[in-house]
């Protein structure tokens, strides 16, 4: 149904711009919601984009679709036009929105826009920008409702109430006289309260907040792990410096899985496309380069074996094969732990569980697929040498590769380094050339060649 709307809007909005039809365009962007605004300028040329957007009247729907624009969109929207105007759009945004848009700028038209907003706002923004961009500080929104504890529940509602710039309220927390973060109450909590009830006698004590430091990722785990709305940023002394919404947990969650899906490809961890051809021929050569190794390494295996593929040509039937199922399930169980690592669900201390258990559904995995590609080559060539030889193999190979699959992406991580490299390329060819090599070696025993 989204999918549909888009593709609706997008022809119209095409056809409008070919015939230069300026007041349908505008009425369409003034009834379109911003985020399906966006969503068309992916297809648009440049151009087409910086003319779209300059036809947006409303100066607040001009900065969420600003802020919903992938970064190549964005610089290309923003490249002529002034930092004046990028201020005042700038002025209509969320400050952890305008903190991730200024760093994809210039640092001196950054620092320009910085200078032409309001005081209040340039200041929160500063702010943000002292902590790394995938960090909790990175992305906390500085607004928030935070009161003393002896505050009546009557007064509490009354402040919500001036708090008009505040992005999202979902809970009210509770602060001692140096700002330490002490407590917190929903906002049902708060409406079901007597008027008279102070903030302490119906708030939590026991926050579950993130330091300002902690990775995006991690914060986007609590968040969905104690099902909040939202989940305050506190520094090394407790203080509360911010709240992180559930907006921008979908937000980073939709980053993180993209990042590890094509890093698991090989391509990167950028959107491919949103590079040029140039730039993604750059991005994917290294990875694949990684493959081009292990195919020379394989057939440097097999090459070895040619006098054994001299004698027995056949064997050569069964390589695809072995080395396909291998591969396969590799890649499975790497995908899996991959998955259960970056879910939380697995701990890095723990290796040898994890591995013991993939180890022992490849073997059984394999026993049944040996077994019925071994009865095939035992069909087809009659010989029971050549019919075990293959079936032991791909029992060997697929035990092997679900051992590999699995424990690679623990290891890397228990060192600190993002498990999803482990997956597609790395993991793919090792299990080839191992495959390969198993492969020959039972042969050359079983058939004496």
């Amino acid at each position: 149904m989204h999918s549909e709307h888009t593709r609706i809007l997008l022809s119209t909005i095409t056809r409008l711009i070919r015939r230069g039809a300026t007041r349908n365009l505008q009425k369409i962007t003034d009834k379109s919601h911003a985020a399906d605004i966006a969503s068309v300028f992916h297809f648009l040329s440049a151009k087409d984009q910086v003319f779209l957007f300059q036809l947006i009247d409303n100066m607040e729907k001009k900065a969420e679709v600003l802020s919903e624009l992938q970064e190549a969109e964005f610089l290309a929207v923003v490249e002529d036009m002034s930092p004046e105007e990028i201020a005042a759009i700038f002025g209509e945004m969320a400050s952890d929105d305008v903190a991730d848009l200024l760093q994809l700028l210039a640092d001196e038209k950054s620092n320009q826009i910085l200078e032409l907003m309001e005081h209040e706002d340039s200041s929160e923004v500063e702010g943000l920008l002292r902590f790394e961009e995938d960090t909790a500080g990175g992305i906390m929104v500085p607004d928030f409702i935070a009161l003393k504890k002896e505050t009546t529940a009557k007064d509490a509602i009354a402040a919500i109430h001036q708090k008009e710039d505040v992005e999202m309220v979902f809970y009210l927390y509770v602060v001692d006289d140096y700002n330490h973060l002490v407590g917190v109450i929903s906002l049902r909590q708060l409406v079901v309260s007597r008027p008279e009830t102070k903030l302490k006698d119906v708030m939590t004590t026991t926050v579950m907040s993130v330091h300002c430091n902690m990775d995006q990722e991690e914060v986007a785990k609590v968040v969905a792990r104690y099902n909040l709305l939202g989940v305050p940023v506190v520094d090394d002394n407790n203080v509360l410096l911010g709240v992180v919404t559930v907006d921008d947990v979908i937000d980073i969650i939709r980053q993180e899985a993209t990042e590890d899906i094509l890093r698991m490809a090989g391509a990167g961890d950028d959107l491919i496309e949103a590079q040029s051809v140039l730039k993604s021929t750059r991005t994917r050569l290294p990875w694949l380069f990684a493959s081009w190794i292990g195919g020379v390494i394989a057939f440097c295996v097999i090459d070895r074996f040619e006098g054994v593929l001299n004698s027995a040509l056949y064997l050569a039937a069964f390589i695809p094969i072995i080395m396909g199922m291998g591969g396969s399930i590799g890649n499975q169980s790497a995908t899996i732990v991959v998955r259960g690592l970056a879910m939380g669900r697995f701990n890095v201390k723990q290796i040898a569980p994890v591995v013991f258990k993939e180890l022992c559904i490849g073997g059984l995995i394999g026993f049944l697929y040996g077994l019925m590609i071994g009865m095939v080559a035992q069909y087809r060539y009659d010989m029971w040498q050549i019919g075990t030889a293959v079936g032991v193999s791909i029992l060997a190979s697929m035990t092997m590769a679900a051992t590999v699959g699995a424990s690679v992406p623990l290891v890397l991580a228990r060192i600190k380094v993002d498990p999803a490299v482990a997956t597609g390329c790395f993991v793919s060819t090792s299990i080839d050339i191992l495959s390969v090599l198993i492969y020959f070696q039972i042969a050359t025993l079983l058939l004496h060649l």
